[in-house]
């Protein structure tokens, strides 16, 4: 039986990877958000993407949505190796919220908490396939 605070985490989890189609859509100009306006520029404007590196950029904020969705589904599941891939889709979340800091600071904190839970909790594991 699953418990609440798998639940719990494994919702977290796929709702941090919902959030980050926000950027995948404003990067790749899929949708006007007021709140993440569409810009070439990272590290408050101190690097300019130009339009293609913008491009990739939107596409890495997809393959994080996607990649926590996929690790939440996991982590419900059971499945083994939820844990190496949420180490990994969650160092690229760091790595993009820093980069977009500004409307992303709390991706920045979020992550963080993630990887010290996956550091303090060792033997943090999903529940055991039904």
């Amino acid at each position: 039986m699953t418990s609440f605070f798998h639940w719990g985490a494994g919702i977290i989890l796929a709702l941090h990877g919902l959030l980050h189609l926000l950027g995948f859509a404003a990067y790749l100009r899929l949708a006007t958000i007021t709140a993440l306006p569409y810009k070439t520029t990272v590290l408050d404007g101190r690097m300019d993407l130009g339009a293609t590196g913008t491009s990739l950029f939107g596409l890495a904020w997809g393959v994080a949505a996607l990649g926590f969705v996929l690790v939440a589904a996991a982590f419900l599941l059971g499945w083994g190796w939820w844990r190496p891939v949420l180490i990994a889709v969650t160092l690229l979340s760091l790595l993009l919220t820093v980069l977009d800091f500004g409307p992303a600071k709390a991706g920045v904190a979020l992550n963080l908490i993630i990887l010290t839970l996956l550091v303090l909790a060792p033997r943090l594991t999903a529940p055991a396939p039904a």
